[in-house]
């Protein structure tokens, strides 16, 4: 991976501290570059403890990772929302511009689904359904991430290789209507592996894939517009809801940049139009094209749920500081991302 040297005035990130909670049970909230080995809240004090009844029910907690080729992107998620647990797998074709295999299934709490709270080194989680498997871990021989998933026609067999990648996003901060929550984003990672649905045998050699690794007491009803893309050299991740611009950052040249509040500008009524985003810095101004989208409505009476994800393309400019000149970006492959959910 190439490198540039930073300006005097660059800001800089602090690194991540050894743990989220001090001795007095208050937490680190920020943005930090590096990760934590551990996300606990045991040690909540007030004003963020609350009782064991709220922290069962509001607690979420979700392993996601992305992976990109010029053919193929794939979206893998679990999810553990306290009372129930769930999880999602797609593959879609860029080329053809339609999903190729999908699944999406609620679980059964305590049995289907795990998750430990360890974002990078050592993380753990999986999801085991009839029919449906999905793993990840982190693998400490070679310091990749591999996942594996199956459903139906559908096996995804991956590695995400953390040598030389840029450090991780650590964003931690109070949530309103909920309490405290963090997560940890990478950066691209160089990827190798398979992806086969039916017949077809898509390589993952030469792909980027990224990890989002989040935990936290969220509000009962959340809702965001989210917009991430990675390559080896360039990558963002900017969120507009529930965390405000606290997991907003821009990764350049293996260098870490904080990015200020994000703006969609886009039609939720047609979501496959062209998006606009950009934000108040004046370091990121993109223009998304979408190439096709998954979509998810569900309604179970005390929860719901209502997605909408496009695959695409970014292009326009980024900066590494106010001062830097424009940097092209074209052609960046990512997503966004409309959800509400009520959970």
């Amino acid at each position: 991976m190439s490198t540039t040297s930073q300006p005097a005035d660059f800001p800089t990130l602090p690194t991540a501290p050894d743990a989220l909670v001090d001795a007095f049970g208050q937490v680190h909230t920020g943005k930090f570059a590096g990760a934590v080995s551990v996300i606990d809240w045991s040690a909540l004090a007030a004003p963020f403890r609350r009782g064991v009844v709220w922290r069962r029910f509001h607690h979420k907690h979700w392993q996601y990772a992305a992976l990109v080729t010029d053919q193929i992107f794939c979206g893998i998620a679990i999810v553990d929302v306290g009372w129930t647990n769930t999880a999602f797998a797609y593959v879609f074709d860029r080329q053809q511009k339609k999903l190729l295999a999908e699944f999406s299934q609620d679980g059964i709490p305590g049995l289907t689904a795990y998750l430990n709270s360890h974002p990078t080194i050592g993380a753990e989680s999986w999801f085991r359904f009839p029919g449906q498997r999905l793993h990840f871990h982190h693998q400490p021989a070679n310091n990749a991430y591999r996942i594996q998933v199956s459903f139906r026609d559908c096996q995804i067999d991956a590695e995400l290789h953390l040598a030389d990648a840029a450090p991780e996003l650590l964003a931690v901060g109070n949530v309103i209507g909920g309490s405290v929550h963090a997560t940890v984003k990478s950066g691209g990672m160089c990827l190798s592996g398979e992806v086969n649905v039916g017949q077809h045998c898509f390589s993952l050699a030469g792909g980027c894939g990224s990890v989002d690794h989040s935990n936290g007491f969220l509000a009962r009803e959340t809702r965001w517009l989210w917009a991430s893309a990675h390559s080896l050299e360039m990558g963002f991740n900017l969120q507009s809801g529930y965390f405000g611009d606290q997991e907003n950052a821009l990764w350049l040249d293996g260098q870490l940049i904080s990015l200020s509040s994000a703006h969609f500008e886009y039609d939720s009524a047609n979501v496959l139009a062209p998006w606009h985003i950009h934000t108040s810095d004046g370091l990121l101004d993109l223009y998304f094209q979408p190439e096709g989208v998954r979509s998810e409505n569900k309604n179970l009476l005390i929860a719901a749920s209502r997605y909408q994800q496009p695959v695409g393309r970014f292009s326009g400019w980024v900066k590494a500081h106010a001062d830097a000149s424009p940097r092209p970006v074209s052609q960046l492959a990512g997503v966004t991302e409309e959800h509400f959910a009520r959970w």
